[in-house]
């Protein structure tokens, strides 16, 4: 019998061009593959390759510069044909042209299977995939300092257009039960579900604890799941992950290599035919815009509309991006009332990429509190983080959150503030405190 946690407030936000369960027919394939630094929050990168490097899959391209031990490694094989860089020479991505057919790291190297928790978490930081694990308080890149005391996994999305959980891991349960194996080796594994739907071929006799869930969205983020569950303290150490990574894990354990391969939906108001591909991490966005409208007037989000990270037609499919939506960009013009539609809408609709209001000073309505199903006074933590009072976060709450939990707060919030930026910026004040 498992158990059921039934929250109350929320908001599911009914847009239109939700992908529909069918693959995309891609006429092309990428020929580079980039791996974004930024794409692993909390982690200062020392690069270990230069242009003109032959690398193989899962060689490794950067590692963690404070934890030496986490690597990140290439998605594929080929020559690194190009380190890109920002201000101060802040490493923005490492370009990798494949070859065929594609050479890969010697699954050999992985015998005899390490069985100690602190083996496995040795070679997961090795082989590239320790990185792939959100670390909690903080909601950075996991390390390999200490392990940790749980692992949290959510099998179900609810942000808007946000891609299916099941139809993406269609034919890699045995990957993602072994993986959930692996894991329970570590540290106790809890799985979070959408209450009435049972995901039989991927629970079947596996070792986790398993918690149904019923309520609107947020409900589907892990961290809304870990409150309810087992609430953060100061001190614990928690890694959530995305069920493809759990399938990467189990790929290793099983297979001796990880594909990096994932299913992401291709999805939003402007693609024509919204529905799903299979793609590799880091690979080029431009063969999957085939059916998205041409020109100047659409934005493209690596993720979902929400929480998602604008990128040009020229970009790369992100680490962390199980969507790539694409909505009207449209102008900021001023707009009468413009500010409360979003607390409007009660039918489907088409989104686009306006602010809707200007930014004006916070005000203290409770709109937060209706839509984050957690046990913390969100405008309280808020007013706290931009006060930069540390002892008044801790006491509100914030090593329980993450800036994902506060973008339907982002959303309805009528004095347009950045709350997933401001989020973001308290969790590395409390890091840089604590370190």
């Amino acid at each position: 019998m498992r158990s059921v946690v039934k929250l109350k407030g929320g908001l599911d936000i009914d847009l239109v061009g939700k992908a529909r369960q069918q693959l995309m027919s891609v006429s092309q394939t990428s020929t580079v593959y980039a791996l974004c630094p930024d794409d692993f929050v909390g982690i200062k990168p020392r690069l270990l390759v230069k242009v003109g490097d032959e690398v193989k899959a899962g060689e490794a391209l950067f590692e963690n510069k404070k934890y030496p031990n986490v690597k990140f490694v290439s998605p594929v094989s080929g020559t690194v044909t190009d380190i890109v860089r920002g201000d101060r020479r802040k490493v923005l991505s490492v370009q990798v042209r494949s070859q065929e057919p594609m050479a890969g790291l010697q699954p050999s190297t992985l015998s005899p299977q390490p069985s100690s928790p602190q083996e496995i978490m040795a070679l997961l930081a090795e082989r590239g995939l320790l990185g792939y694990i959100t670390q909690m308080p903080y909601a950075v890149s996991a390390d390999d300092e200490r392990l940790p005391d749980a692992v949290f996994v959510s099998l179900f999305r609810d942000m808007p257009l946000s891609a299916d959980v099941d139809f993406c891991l269609q034919g890699r349960e045995d990957d993602f039960r072994k993986g959930i194996e692996v894991l329970a080796k570590v540290a106790p594994v809890f799985i979070g579900i959408r209450d009435g739907e049972e995901n039989a071929s991927l629970l079947d006799d596996i070792p986790a604890t398993i918690t149904a869930f019923r309520g609107k969205c947020p409900v589907g983020n892990v961290n809304v799941q870990i409150n309810h569950v087992r609430p953060i303290n100061k001190g614990d150490r928690i890694w959530t992950l995305e069920p493809e990574v759990v399938v990467f894990i189990g790929e290793l354990f099983r297979h001796g290599q990880v594909s990096f391969r994932k299913r992401i939906a291709v999805c939003g108001s402007q693609v024509a035919e919204p529905c799903y591909a299979d793609v590799v991490i880091g690979q080029q966005v431009a063969p999957l815009l085939t059916a998205v409208d041409s020109g100047d007037n659409v934005r493209l989000i690596n993720g979902n509309v929400l929480t998602g990270r604008r990128i040009s037609s020229d970009g790369f499919v992100g680490a962390h991006a199980y969507e790539l939506t694409a909505i009207p960009e449209c102008s900021d013009d001023a707009e009468l009332l413009g500010w409360i539609m979003p607390l409007c809408m009660r039918r489907k609709k088409s989104p686009d990429a306006r602010i809707k209001g200007g930014k004006r000073h916070m005000i203290m309505s409770g709109e937060y509190d209706k839509v984050l199903p957690m046990d913390i006074y969100a405008e309280y933590l808020i007013k706290a983080i931009t006060t930069q009072d540390i002892d008044r976060m801790e006491q509100l709450g914030i090593y329980e959150v993450a800036p994902e939990d506060f973008a339907l707060a982002e959303y309805v919030d009528s004095s347009k503030l950045e709350l997933q930026r401001i989020v973001r910026e308290g969790l590395e004040m409390l890091r840089k405190e604590n370190e």
